[in-house]
């Protein structure tokens, strides 16, 4: 019989198996930016939820219905309240999505939205990827064992089912709070051998490890990092249509996860 200081790690090991073999009921889709969210919030016909179940006075917001077998919450940080701008960047992510875990319990979250992506890693306009593992290019601690805490590298939920029925490519994100790319930024990207760089996606990773909630990450290219145009121009332009992409991707991703449990995806 194992010790008695031993029991609860095997309780949790027990409480994660079943997790896994029991079909996915809730799911928690994160997404930034309203104009990312907003073809999903129509495909699946969902209401914005104006009891709110975050804490008074944010401006964070949730949409929610039911899709199929599915209980679908999409979950933004909404508007900043003095400049009237989405709420973009790891701050606001990491405490809408630890508010929302606490709230819902979901089975699993999709961080869905736009990211740049580097020519040279085989990334194109309007692909759209799933992530392997993500990490930070933007905290930089040049001390041993902080430099690791630092870029906080994850491996993200592995779903090598919905890769193969989708078609996706994959690639390793990195995730700053800044739109361009200092030098400092692009030396530690590289180093992250990264294709994709976005402003949310380890952040939410660093919260759904520490509440042990599966996470995914579904990112499509808005932007060449590498390539010869300016970023924010290249973002703005083609917003409109990767979103598209992606809002077809997510809808496909949902569909092929209705009646599964997680060690089927």
């Amino acid at each position: 019989m194992a010790p008695h200081d031993d029991q609860p790690e095997v309780e949790d090991e027990a409480m994660v198996s079943d997790t896994h073999k029991r079909p996915i009921s809730t799911i928690v889709i994160f997404i930034a930016m309203h104009t990312e969210a907003l073809p999903l919030v129509n495909r699946f016909q969902l209401k914005e939820d104006h009891d709110s179940l975050f804490p008074e006075g944010v401006p964070w917001v949730r949409y929610h219905g039911i899709y199929k077998d599915l209980h679908i919450n999409i979950v933004q940080p909404g508007k900043d309240s003095a400049l009237g701008v989405d709420g973009v960047g790891t701050v606001s992510a990491s405490l809408v999505i630890y508010a929302t875990i606490h709230a819902l319990k979901p089975d699993l979250i999709i961080n869905a939205g736009t990211a740049g992506g580097f020519k040279v890693k085989g990334a194109a306009i309007g692909d759209v990827f799933l992530a392997s593992e993500v990490a930070f290019h933007d905290r930089r601690i040049p001390i041993p064992v902080f430099d690791l805490y630092g870029v906080g590298l994850r491996q993200a939920f592995s779903t090598p089912n919905i890769v193969k029925e989708l078609n996706l490519k994959i690639g390793r994100l990195s995730t700053g709070d800044s739109l361009d790319m200092s030098p400092h930024d692009e030396a530690s990207i590289i180093a992250n051998d990264a294709t994709l760089k976005d402003m949310e996606g380890a952040a939410v990773a660093y919260v759904a490890e520490l509440l042990k909630v599966p996470a995914m990450f579904l990112k499509a290219v808005t932007d060449i990092v590498d390539g010869d145009k300016p970023t924010a121009e290249e973002f703005l332009q083609n917003l409109s249509d990767v979103t598209a992409a992606l809002d077809e991707t997510v809808a496909k991703a949902i569909d092929f996860i209705n009646g599964k449990c997680l060690s089927e995806l």
